[in-house]
């Protein structure tokens, strides 16, 4: 099979989004001042990383619950990317750029969330394996009686 023929996750429209997002904050975090390089700047590439990779790992699982869970970490991680670019425009780093940031994060969750419903509606490994989430059990606690004290 020809490479051109070939589909994967790097074809989806949320993760070409995703990755324009992700190209924002390189772009934005180079700017910040040396202060925020270990705080700011390093969670901003960090979630936004999160996004795209969420994305790639959710759409090589199998069961559709499972890619699911990948899909919504990635939601979670678009808006604390969002709220990244909210914090650099609220104390003066990107001046003016916060609309075109928020309709490129909220162009991607469109999508993301579209491809979410997608994923939910084919129901991908269902026949096989149903609709059950696993669950662990819950860890049990035991309290021991107090240490004599020396």
């Amino acid at each position: 099979m020809a490479e051109q023929e070939q589909r994967g996750f790097e074809d989806l429209e949320c993760y070409q989004l995703a990755l324009q997002v992700l190209r924002e904050v390189y772009r934005i975090v180079k700017r910040l001042p040396p202060e925020e390089k270990y705080n700011l700047a390093d969670q901003m590439r960090r979630a936004a990383v999160s996004v795209v990779l969420n994305i790639a790992e959710g759409y090589g699982r199998y069961h559709y619950l499972d890619s699911l869970r990948f899909y919504y970490n990635a939601r979670g991680s678009l808006n604390e990317t969002l709220s990244g670019f909210v914090t650099c425009g609220e104390v003066g780093y990107t001046p003016g750029e916060l609309p075109r940031q928020r309709e490129l994060c909220y162009s991607a969750m469109r999508s993301l969330n579209g491809y979410i419903r997608y994923v939910r509606k084919q129901a991908q490994g269902r026949q096989e394996y149903g609709d059950h989430v696993l669950h662990e059990a819950p860890p049990i606690y035991v309290i021991a009686p107090e240490l004599p004290e020396e």
